[in-house]
Parts: structure tokens; sequence; C-alpha cells
């Protein structure tokens, strides 16, 4: 499909499956055209899906843990000769298990790659334009680690730190420009994740979780609404939200611990 240029247009990345997915028929379903970023095959997917509800899609196949595949995705918006309306800096990875003795450090690396240095690399791109025309949505998706230590994942909580403070940092160097950032913060969402960050051993792995349709659709109401972040999903996790900001940072590292620790399933 070719993108027209009668709608808005959103950048979504992460969008062949899960938050991502669901962000993007968020959009979609209000009035967007969209340029959608991936690298697994679930992506042709995704189109069909996205297309169904009347947008026009571009895709760009992309390796965002990687400087190459962030320059690839920029040409790809480039060369669309559409202005950036709204962007969904969404990609991440998790890497699940003990720091010391479990998670190979190419692992940890990648993750870096992947959540921290490509969603800075790809806001630098983008952010400039926005500036530029006046007007413009940003929506890094955090996380609720973002607000606590996170023992057995304590990388992934670090690069979630680093977004948050990176979006709220932006959208205050951002007043008066027009342009607005949001962090979306959701808590443990039926998406892949935990199997792909090996964690389906542990507590927070294995119990039920929000819903990633919900999650986006309070994502992107925030977005559009202006808002600093917002704390997305179902009820216990707004709540647990509330509490983590009271609550001393090392009774929210030994409460990570017991539901993130390998192993804690069965306990």
């Amino acid at each position: 499909m070719t993108v027209a240029d009668t709608k808005p247009l959103a950048v979504v990345t992460g969008a062949s499956s899960g938050i991502g997915l669901e962000l993007a028929k968020q959009f979609a379903d209000n009035g967007y055209d969209l340029i959608i970023a991936a690298e697994d095959d679930a992506l042709d997917g995704a189109v069909s899906t996205i297309g169904n509800l009347g947008a026009a899609v571009k895709v760009a196949r992309v390796d965002l843990a990687t400087y190459d595949g962030v320059e690839r995705l920029w040409s790809t918006i480039e060369s669309n000769g559409r202005a950036v309306d709204a962007i969904a800096i969404n990609a991440g990875v998790g890497a699940g298990g003990d720091f010391t003795r479990d998670v190979a450090l190419d692992d940890e690396l990648a993750l870096i790659q992947l959540n921290v240095v490509s969603t800075v690399h790809l806001a630098k791109r983008v952010l400039p334009g926005m500036v530029e025309r006046g007007n413009g949505r940003v929506l890094f998706t955090s996380s609720i680690a973002a607000m606590m230590p996170s023992p057995f994942q304590a990388v992934y909580g670090a690069s979630k730190s680093f977004v948050q403070s990176l979006a709220e940092g932006l959208r205050v160097e951002l007043e008066g420009t027009g342009v607005t950032v949001t962090a979306l913060m959701p808590g443990p969402t039926e998406t892949d994740f935990f199997r792909r960050a090996d964690m389906e051993d542990t507590k927070i792995g294995s119990e039920s979780k929000d819903d990633a349709a919900q999650v986006a659709r309070q994502g992107y109401d925030a977005l559009m609404s202006g808002k600093e972040k917002v704390i997305a999903g179902s009820v216990k996790t707004r709540a647990m939200g509330e509490s983590a900001k009271v609550t001393p940072d090392h009774a929210k590292a030994k409460m990570h611990r017991s539901i993130a620790e390998p192993g804690s399933a069965d306990s």
C-alpha cells in the first residue's frame, strides 16, 4: 500500500504485535495513515490488520537495535514526503534472570541498544522537523518498571528509567514549541514480552496480565490529550503505580524480586 496525503501521519515502532500493534490500530481507527516498523514476520499480518481499518500503510522492516536500522526507518519516513504528525517510539525488549550468572552480556547490550540508543537516535531524527513546523506528538513507551529498582530485570528496569527521564526532560524542554511528549507506562501486559525475556517461570510471567488493547487505548488518549504520562492498564496496575510513588526504593526492589526471580512462579 502507499500512504496518501489526505490524513495525518503516525509512525509506530515495534508495531508487529502487542502494544505496538494496538497503538497502530488506535491511530488507524482515529483517521491516521501509518508508517510501521518491526523486523519480524508478524509485520505482514499487522499491515493487513491496520489496512482493514481504512489506513494507508507503509512498512519499514528494520532492526532498530542497529544504527543502520534506525537510519533505514528514517529514510523511509523522509522518502514518504509527508510530515510526521505523531510518533510512538515503542520498540523494546526485556531480559530476565540473574545479572551475574544468567543473562549474557551480548543480550544486555542488545537490550540497551534497542531500548535506549535507538530511542534517542529516532527522537533526534524526528523531533527537529516537528519543532520547525510547530506541531507534533511523541509517545515514548516506558514502563511502570521505571518507578522501581528491578532485580532479575536490572538492565531492563534501568533502560525504562532512562526512557522515562528522557520523556519528562524533553517534555519540559519543548514547552512552547507546539510539540508534546507523553510517557506510556504499562504494567505487566499480555504480549510476547515475557516469553522473549525468558521469564515464563516467574510469578510476574505466569500470572494474568493487562490487555494490550486497553493499554494502547489509554496511551493514545493520553497522547491526544497532551498528558505528561499515563500509568496504563487495569485498576490493579494503576494502584501499583500510585503505591510506588510513596514506597521506599529498597521495599520496591524486594517486592520486584519476589515476582521476577527465576522459579518464583512455583512459590
